[in-house]
């Protein structure tokens, strides 16, 4: 069933790949262009199951209704972007040179990284599918773990922020980042796979099993799993409540529901939130709101100014949830007024934040 599979990136990596390297000069540096080509395809499949799967669901069982789609195209240019142009390249023209220098992968029998999983439990070499469910479980937790800490460490939610800022949410949304956090988040994410020993080709399909959970977890459809697997695996519904609006009444109810896959994590650590209504995605933060009103290059350059406010500051270093003054630097949401806030007010002390409230009722 796979010998068509094989044929095509066998193909492509002879009348494609091969070629763009040694045009390139990076022939004996990027690794395997089989394997470079089984990752564009992978990129491809996955464009493929969004447009052709997940979108028209959207349009039969949406969450939300909305006039227009109008937020959503810079999601899915930037998707597009990112995977058949810079997530392959950056994957296999850094990450796997990087990873085969320091012996990093057990693609190779009998040299396995000294960290790996099959060096310590050499059993699982034998049980492949079994070795990929542990690999995924690690990945998984990490993220996890990388994921919360975007949200709490307030330089890197000055970036993450522009993932959360869309008001309409949508199977494109998981690919919106600023590219300073997809680094990030793939060099974590990566390295981990680095010192487990998970394969290129492994890595690829790790990857894409996370994302296509992740782009149908962002889809605007109103499906859960269920009282029991949706305490297992991560639903539309169930992370729609980690995109919604703050609820200034309720205001940490937002900090939940921050599992990839698996939202069994949440439920271990206490972050699970289940049996809530479907709620407005965005976020209260007029500074970041105003990400919708921009196109790519104006996402990213406002992301940035968050970022470069946030690690130039000391409040960009302290721990806790935080919103962006006008000068882009960040404020502690516990200075905030988040009524002001929540009613668009600009992020300000709550000594001044009266004001605010009462420009916004007027």
């Amino acid at each position: 069933m796979f010998a068509p599979w094989t044929h095509l990136v066998d193909w492509t990596s002879l009348h494609a790949i091969t070629p763009f390297l040694a045009w390139l000069h990076l022939g004996g540096l990027a690794g395997d262009p089989r394997e470079i080509a089984e990752a564009i395809l992978i990129s491809l499949l996955q464009v493929g199951i969004i447009a052709f799967l997940f979108r028209p669901l959207e349009s039969m069982i949406p969450a939300e209704r909305w006039e227009h789609r109008n937020l959503t195209r810079v999601d899915w240019q930037y998707t597009l972007m990112m995977l058949l142009g810079i997530f392959p390249m950056f994957s296999y023209l850094v990450l796997t040179p990087i990873a085969n220098y320091f012996g990093g992968t057990d693609s190779s029998p009998g040299d396995e990284s000294l960290l790996g999983i099959v060096h310590w439990v050499p059993m699982l070499k034998d049980h492949p599918l079994a070795l990929f469910v542990v690999y995924y479980v690690i990945y998984d937790l990490v993220y996890y773990w990388m994921h919360r800490l975007q949200h709490a460490l307030p330089w890197w939610w000055a970036l993450h922020s522009m993932h959360h800022s869309t008001r309409q949410m949508s199977c494109w949304t998981n690919d919106r980042g600023s590219l300073v956090d997809g680094f990030l988040q793939s060099m974590v994410l990566a390295g981990v796979g680095v010192v487990i020993g998970v394969a290129p080709t492994d890595f690829a399909w790790l990857v894409l099993l996370g994302e296509l959970v992740q782009n149908f977890s962002h889809a605007n459809v109103r499906i859960r799993f269920g009282p029991v697997f949706d305490r297992l695996l991560v639903s539309p519904t169930f992370h729609r409540l980690h995109h919604m609006l703050v609820d200034p009444d309720r205001p940490n109810l937002h900090n939940c529901n921050f599992g990839q896959v698996f939202s069994i994590w949440d439920t271990v650590f206490g972050t699970a939130l289940h049996g809530e209504p479907i709620r407005p995605t965005g976020v209260g933060d007029p500074m970041v709101d105003s990400d919708n009103d921009k196109n790519l290059v104006g996402l990213h350059w406002a992301a940035f100014r968050r970022f470069w406010g946030a690690i130039t500051s000391r409040q960009g270093w302290k721990l806790g949830e935080v919103a962006f003054g006008e000068d882009y630097r960040p404020i502690s949401v516990r200075d905030i007024d988040l009524h002001a806030l929540h009613a668009g007010a600009a992020c300000t002390p709550k000594s001044t934040a009266s004001t605010f409230a009462e420009e916004s009722q007027a």
